[in-house]
């Protein structure tokens, strides 16, 4: 492909695989030390944001600067705000459920368990969902319209995910609302506003990398990965299955859709948002 430094991508792809997995090892020494492993949550948009920055760094010369500005930016505030959402949320508290369960059926050594099937994994995903950052900094094209598309899908994405966060923080904080389902804002229209801001975020900053047909289709198998890993994987499906035991749940699934934002359906007997079941 004219103008596209493919032997300088791979140059590029091997450094972001050694920063992906630095950032998880180091992630690791500390979770063993403090004895939890939660803290890799935070660590997930940290490995984003290394890679971002280590391409940036990497790709000066090859790619057209805007195109690299605009992408490096979208994971890096992405990331980072992330990570801090995360680290407020887990402070304070002991292991997360899901870590502590995942311990209690380890066989052998639990660190090493841990290490192999969180850390080591989450790494690799980190390298594989990257991709379209990566190569969209090598892409001598300058922003078009398409490239724009990218940007406001991003931007979009990235506001849902964080204004829903946001939302069920606050309602969170108020002891009123102790034991309630959170049902209010955009949280009545998906049961997942972070996750489907998440994989609005990824098909952004993927569409950001189809300057050419050969880049698309390297990249592709990013937004794939992330909106399996969202509604399939470890997102929805296992927080739902979590979630099934909490009074008033049941209803709350009946009428709010499960990923896509849509018009909540009409409450059984006239409830109330955040009524107490």
């Amino acid at each position: 492909m004219s103008g596209f430094d493919w032997a300088a991508l791979g140059n590029n792809l091997a450094a972001s695989a050694i920063a992906a997995l630095a950032v998880m090892l180091v992630t690791f020494a500390v979770a063993t030390v403090k004895g939890r492993h939660r803290i890799v949550d935070i660590a997930w948009g940290l490995a984003f944001t290394a890679v971002a920055v280590l391409t940036w760094f990497l790709s000066s010369g090859h790619g057209d600067e805007g195109r690299r500005l605009a992408v490096v930016l979208a994971t890096t505030v992405w990331g980072l705000r992330l990570a801090a959402h995360i680290a407020r949320r887990g402070r304070g508290q002991g292991e997360d459920p899901r870590y502590a369960r995942m311990l209690f059926r380890a066989r052998g050594n639990q660190a090493f368990y841990a290490l192999r099937t969180v850390y080591l994994l989450q790494g690799a995903l980190v390298w594989v969902v990257s991709l379209p950052v990566q190569a969209a900094a090598y892409l001598p094209r300058p922003l078009d319209p398409l490239a724009m598309t990218g940007v406001t899908l991003w931007a979009a994405g990235f506001l849902f995910e964080a204004v829903g966060d946001h939302q069920l923080a606050r309602f969170k904080a108020d002891p009123a609302h102790r034991g309630q389902i959170m049902d209010q804002g955009l949280w009545s229209w998906t049961r997942h506003p972070n996750y489907f801001g998440d994989f609005v975020v990824w098909w952004g900053i993927y569409v950001m990398a189809c300057g050419t047909w050969q880049t698309a289709a390297f990249a592709v198998i990013s937004p794939l990965v992330m909106s399996g890993l969202l509604i399939a994987g470890s997102g929805k499906r296992l927080l739902e299955a979590h979630m099934e035991q909490r009074p008033g749940y049941a209803a709350y699934k009946q009428r709010t859709s499960g990923f896509l934002p849509l018009p909540p359906r009409e409450r059984a007997g006239g409830e109330g948002a955040g009524k107490r079941r």
